[in-house]
């Protein structure tokens, strides 16, 4: 591979990493301060929101800057693309945790239920185990840590369906916690995307080994609500 070329690939995933660190801690604190209705905290996400945007612009012209100039051949083009098509996926994590930090402000003094923010909580970290898997197996090119972390998709499904089955039974058993619900399974289903969404970057790891388009999850998502 051309010298040049390398030198500013290595820049893009360089900069993609950076960009999955900072989606990584948005996430974190959007649950944080859900769960702690910690409105500074969510109004610092929301805010923090815009340097992912600019990232995301400043690699996708990165990206059509190398493919203008450089002209990649066929190996060498899969791997712009796939940090263009990677780096969408990120950006949409970004913008799901922004909902969480939006929903926590809109919060106003529900009826909270420990057992539940406790789950989202367990929640939150697989999703951030996971966006940190990613990123490790997107830089090391590894098509099989891709095919693995895209399984551990289900668990995060898993825990959804768990934390609406519990927020239904909450909110039969005491009208008071039904707005507090809602939210409850919100946050749930942003968190059960942000795993899609990195299923979908599992998806073009393997596209860059293989140069083919592979479904590693079935879509057995459905709206709850």
């Amino acid at each position: 591979m051309r010298e040049e070329f390398t030198d500013e690939l290595n820049e893009l995933h360089v900069r993609f990493s950076e960009m999955g660190m900072m989606v990584n801690e948005a996430i974190s604190k959007s649950v944080r301060a859900f769960i702690n209705h910690d409105k500074a905290l969510a109004r610092q996400v929301i805010e923090e929101d815009d340097q992912i945007n600019e990232r995301e612009v400043d690699l996708e012209k990165r990206s059509f800057e190398m493919i203008a100039l450089q002209q990649p051949v066929a190996s060498e083009l899969r791997m712009v693309v796939t940090v263009m098509k990677a780096v969408n996926d990120l950006e949409r994590m970004g913008d799901h945790a922004v909902s969480i930090a939006k929903s926590t402000i809109r919060v106003k003094g529900n009826t909270r239920v420990p057992a539940i923010e406790e789950m989202l909580a367990a929640m939150a970290d697989a999703v951030k185990e996971m966006v940190s898997e990613v990123l490790d197996a997107y830089v090391k090119e590894d098509e099989d840590r891709a095919r693995w972390i895209a399984g551990q998709d289900h668990g995060i499904n898993d825990f959804s369906y768990n934390i609406y089955q519990e927020c239904i039974a909450e909110m039969q058993a005491d009208a008071e916690t039904v707005v507090g619900g809602m939210d409850y399974m919100l946050v749930a289903s942003y968190l059960e995307r942000i795993g899609d969404y990195v299923t979908n970057i599992c998806e073009w790891i393997v596209y860059l080994k293989t140069g083919k388009i592979t479904e590693l999850q079935s879509s057995d998502k459905e709206d709850k609500f």
